[in-house]
């Protein structure tokens, strides 16, 4: 059983276990057959999935990790949450430099648990503070908009 459809506080718990790099404490937020869909890694189905993208690509490439939180709403099923996010690249030709988003978490719960996370983000301005070059900025958008263009939420709109 989860955190009894707290909504708020299921947010808050999601962002201080990714801060402290608690995997197990992130993956014990979600069902056992969950999908987390991170903007930047993918997606990742089941409890051992998410925990490890948390311990072992989040915390390899970043660190000094936060996550605010704002506005988390819910009607028991699906909540939203607005948020900031930063952390300092531990990538190579980022080293040092510290990325800020901003982005909407969309939750799926069931039984208190998530069951599906997802996020819409606004990549742009925190990849450029982190000094990637046009061409990878480029890649990056493309792949976002491929996404988007074969998301079931995208069918009807057009090519």
């Amino acid at each position: 059983m989860g955190l009894s459809g707290d909504f708020p506080n299921i947010m808050k718990t999601v962002a201080e276990s990714v801060m402290a790099g608690d995997g197990a404490r992130f993956a014990a937020l979600f069902t056992e057959d969950a999908v987390y869909h991170d903007v930047f890694y993918g997606s990742f189905r089941g409890r051992e999935a998410i925990r490890d993208m948390l311990e072992n690509r989040f915390h390899r490439d970043a660190a000094n990790f936060r996550w605010d939180f704002r506005d988390p709403v819910s009607d028991g099923e699906t909540g939203y949450a607005r948020y900031v996010f930063s952390y300092d690249s531990r990538l190579p030709d980022a080293a040092g430099r510290r990325g800020l988003f901003e982005g909407v978490s969309i939750v799926r719960l069931a039984d208190g648990l998530i069951r599906d996370y997802r996020e819409v983000a606004n990549v742009g301005p925190g990849l450029a503070r982190l000094g990637f070059a046009p061409e990878r900025l480029e890649k990056v958008m493309a792949r976002m908009a491929r996404d988007l263009a074969n998301s079931d939420e995208a069918a009807g709109h057009g090519g």
